[in-house]
């Protein structure tokens, strides 16, 4: 990772992703991000608009095969990722550069959204946790697993809520 560009970028959805598989078997969704930033112009008391940013987006395995079934187009975004440059040659033989965002993470905009987060079947740390569960340092107990939204479970640390603190509020 040293020497990579990453950029977080805040922007909408222009299509639904488009899943596919290689031929190993690892999941690719691609979809494209638009980003127009908005200043106040202090002048004329009104935002403008600067010109929009299209950029490919495209993201790898299991975090690709969610994507594609959690976001939708006109959907608000932030991602965190690599960007990327690719040089090729095109059907009439210009030269092309394309820039592209390698996503490492995508998460729907809280801003003027709510969502409910689902936590999938073995994807992210499920194999670290798993191990770790067997070794008797995790609660088998998983404070995702429950349905009720808002929910925190009892699991962790500790015996109790929010790392054995005793309340039901966190310790921040």
């Amino acid at each position: 990772m040293a020497g990579d560009t990453v950029i977080t970028i805040v922007g909408n959805a222009t299509s639904d992703p488009e899943l596919r598989f290689t031929p190993s078997g690892a999941a690719v969704a691609k979809f494209t991000v638009a980003s127009t930033p908005r200043t106040f112009d202090r002048q004329t008391n009104e935002w403008k608009d600067a010109p929009t940013l299209f950029l490919p987006v495209t993201v790898w395995r299991q975090q690709a095969e969610n994507v594609a079934g959690s976001v939708v187009k006109g959907m608000r975004l932030v991602i965190q990722g690599r960007l990327t440059q690719r040089s090729y040659e095109d059907r009439e033989g210009a030269k092309r550069t394309v820039f592209e965002l390698e996503a490492d993470e995508v998460a729907p905009s809280l801003h003027s959204a709510t969502a409910a987060v689902t936590k999938t079947a073995g994807g992210g740390r499920g194999a670290y946790e798993s191990a770790r569960r067997e070794q008797g340092a995790v609660s088998a107990e998983d404070p995702w697993s429950s349905s009720t939204p808002g929910a925190h479970g009892a699991g962790g640390q500790g015996g109790g809520s929010w790392g054995g603190g005793g309340g039901e509020e966190p310790p921040f």
